[in-house]
């Protein structure tokens, strides 16, 4: 959730606005109370829509017929005013996360959890046709998991059995992957469209990743008229409840009573919302919102420990609350947009009176792409002598990048123009940095005090003495760091506590790991090339596989399988470590040269150097375009860096920094660079930052 900025209303209806739950294409949607400390999701049109025809019947009709949907399993509709110059639809507020949340930050479902999560949703289902209507969106983000099990939300495009989809021209009248083959193809649709979306539901829900993928949106569309669900990923108990529902024929899809009566959850199922690390967020969430509309925010979580800068602060501030509830269940996909935080006057930080008070990031505009031909021109740079000859990488962080600064500590330059924004002297580069959300950056000191800095300005924030040796993966909750003395270390953005410390199940030596986290894992590949893996909820072991490597090269997470270079290129099955397939390369390792580089997923492609090429293959292994040559690479090798439709590869020596088309139809072109030993590179915002020792640059792509 986010505070409330310019132009948003303070009340609506009975309704005082706290703040903001999530912003779309049609409009917002806002935390309020009313007069009783009753919490509510108000929805708005936005002003400059409201006389838009289409829209306003879209926005007219959801009220209507979600107010005719009286199930347990839907957020009941509280109030509207549909005739206002701002109309509003309010629902209850559902203090938890959504379904594809939760299997990012927990994992995948196990056995029992997603034959009750079958159950409730065939039995709302059920309620939701029993009124004659159609939901026709139901998607894992349209599904919120409170502590009185999933409710479904977003009646925006439900309409009456046998009607068709009202949208506008040019739009998919379907979420691409989730919507039913007869919707895609623009056809009638009937109860039996949310039962093929409940199964596209539960598939994702077991195996963490989407049963149809591809490219494109025309690919995935095209795979769920005409292909085969991808269920490999979905144990074999669970595939009869869930392939069933993805019958291309809609009369042969089962109905809401016959997927619940084949789900059988065990007796008491429904208390798995109760127990457990997702439970556990769960309630944070909905304590977070009785303090929000039963005390105004006054209230503090118990006190922080002595190692958290702040730490004889006793009460957060009402913005810290509305931070604490980033990712709760509204009605609206939250967006990427939100007021910018500046610091007026000079460009010294200060520290806020809240360390924990994170404020909006900073959003660059994406650069204009340049040609496919002939030699890049410089956006900015070369800046020579601006960063540390051995910098890590660069670290785009929305409107900043990152990278060790000449001198020591570490610095931020505009990625507009690249001069330096700010620079933090206390930090130690060596143990590497981490963006947290987009809004922090995260890196530590020489005593191995973990510290955070406002990616825009600079501010310092919350620090926690964890004995970092080096960072290992960030996501907008926790921070994964590797201590001094080897073990595993999760420390909580909330508070800047220490959640759980491990041994790790092999040594992490012989140099600077490296680390990624997705599926509910986090994976980290040791310097000695040896890759574990652990759950982010305990820091348990998961699985290891030993001598993947001969250095530490960085994995990849993509939907439930974790992509891995070495000796072999695999993929493996993020929850249990089984392998789905692997590659040996062209050529074998041979003194430290050859074998797979460490690889990039986008799109559902990995793209990966095999020796001296370029390969592009598709998430299951089978080649998705044709290898392209690569001139002078040699270990380190980078992983590809896919901006727009081009794939950047550093080289070695002379050569410089190559783009190729992601289609493989194009013409690649050649930035040169010299002298430069250590080089990376990053992307992000249509813009490739380049480090050349210590020469920073930026390009554009294609």
């Amino acid at each position: 959730m986010k505070p409330l900025g310019p132009g948003d209303p303070l009340r609506l209806g009975p309704y005082r606005v706290v703040g903001v739950l999530g912003e779309g294409g049609m409009g917002k949607v806002y935390f309020g109370r009313n007069a009783a400390g009753e919490p509510a999701a108000v929805k708005v049109l936005l002003p400059e829509l409201a006389g838009d025809e289409h829209l306003a019947r879209r926005f007219v009709r959801e009220a209507q017929t979600a107010r005719a949907v009286t199930s347990e399993g839907v957020a009941r509709v509280l109030g509207a005013e549909l005739e206002s110059g701002r109309p509003w639809i309010a629902t209850e507020f559902l203090a938890g996360p959504t379904l594809d949340d939760a299997v990012g930050r927990f994992g995948p479902f196990g056995d029992a959890p997603l034959r009750e999560l079958a159950r409730s949703l065939a039995h709302t289902l059920r309620d939701i046709h029993a009124t004659g209507l159609v939901h026709r969106d139901l998607k894992p983000s349209n599904v919120v998991l409170t502590s009185r099990g999933p409710r479904i939300i977003d009646f925006g495009i439900a309409r009456p059995e046998h009607g068709l989809t009202l949208t506008r021209t040019g739009q998919i009248p379907v979420t691409p992957g989730y919507g039913a083959p007869e919707q895609v193809l623009g056809r009638r649709v009937g109860p039996a469209a949310d039962i093929f979306s409940l199964g596209t539901v539960l598939a994702f829900a077991a195996g963490g990743r989407p049963a149809y993928t591809g490219a494109e949106v025309s690919a995935v569309l095209y795979e769920v008229v005409h292909g085969t669900p991808d269920l490999e990923l979905v144990p074999e108990p669970l595939r009869h409840l869930v392939a069933p529902c993805l019958a291309k024929d809609p009369a042969v899809r089962p109905s809401p009573e016959q997927v619940a009566d084949a789900a059988r959850p065990a007796r008491g199922a429904e208390r798995l919302w109760k127990a457990g690390p997702l439970a556990d967020d769960i309630r944070q969430r909905e304590a977070v919102a009785r303090r929000l509309v039963g005390e105004g925010g006054r209230a503090g979580p118990p006190p922080l420990s002595p190692s958290t800068v702040g730490a004889d602060r006793a009460r957060p501030s009402r913005r810290r609350l509305l931070l604490t509830l980033a990712g709760a269940g509204g009605l609206l996909a939250a967006g990427a947009g939100g007021t910018a935080w500046w610091l007026s006057g000079d460009d010294t930080p200060s520290a806020p009176s809240d360390p924990f008070d994170v404020p909006p990031a900073a959003k660059a505009k994406p650069a204009e792409l340049g040609t496919d031909t002939g030699t890049p021109q410089l956006l900015w740079g070369p800046f020579p002598g601006v960063a540390d000859a051995g910098s890590p990488p660069p670290l785009p962080v929305r409107d900043v990048v990152v990278c060790a600064a000449a001198g020591g500590g570490i610095a931020a330059h505009r990625v507009t123009d690249g001069k330096q924004r700010w620079r933090a002297g206390d930090a130690h580069a060596d143990a590497g940095y981490l963006s947290i959300a987009g809004r922090l950056v995260a890196t530590a000191d020489a005593d191995g005090v973990l510290r955070t800095y406002v990616a825009s300005t600079g501010a310092p924030m919350w620090t926690a003495d964890v004995k970092a040796s080096a960072l290992l993966a960030a996501d907008a909750d926790h921070v994964y760091v590797l201590t001094s003395d080897g073990a595993l270390r999760c420390v909580a953005t909330a508070d800047a506590r220490v959640r759980w410390t491990r041994r790790p199940p092999l040594p992490l030596t012989g140099g600077r790991p490296t680390a990624a986290l997705g599926s509910g894992v986090l994976v980290v590949c040791s310097g000695s090339g040896d890759v574990l893996a652990v759950h982010t909820r305990d820091g348990a072991k998961a699985w290891v596989r030993k001598g993947q490597a001969t250095a530490a090269l960085a994995p990849a997470v993509e939907s439930g399988t974790v992509f891995l270079g070495g000796h072999t290129l695999a993929a493996i099955r993020a929850s249990d470590g089984k392998e789905l397939w692997s590659q040996n390369p062209h050529r074998d390792v041979e003194r430290g040269a050859y074998g797979w580089g460490p690889p990039t997923v986008a799109g559902g492609v990995v793209f990966v150097l095999d020796g001296d090429a370029l390969r592009y293959l598709r998430a299951n292994g089978e080649e998705a375009n044709s290898p392209v040559i690569v001139a002078g690479v040699a270990p380190p090798w980078q992983p590809p860096v896919v901006q727009a439709d081009s794939v950047w590869v550093v080289e070695s020596r002379d050569t410089g920094v190559t783009g190729f088309p992601r289609s493989t139809s194009g013409v690649a072109q050649t930035y040169p660079l010299t002298g430069g030993q250590n080089r990376s590179t990053a992307g992000d915002g249509n813009r490739l930052f380049v480090l050349n020792a210590g020469t920073l640059l930026a390009l554009p792509v294609f």
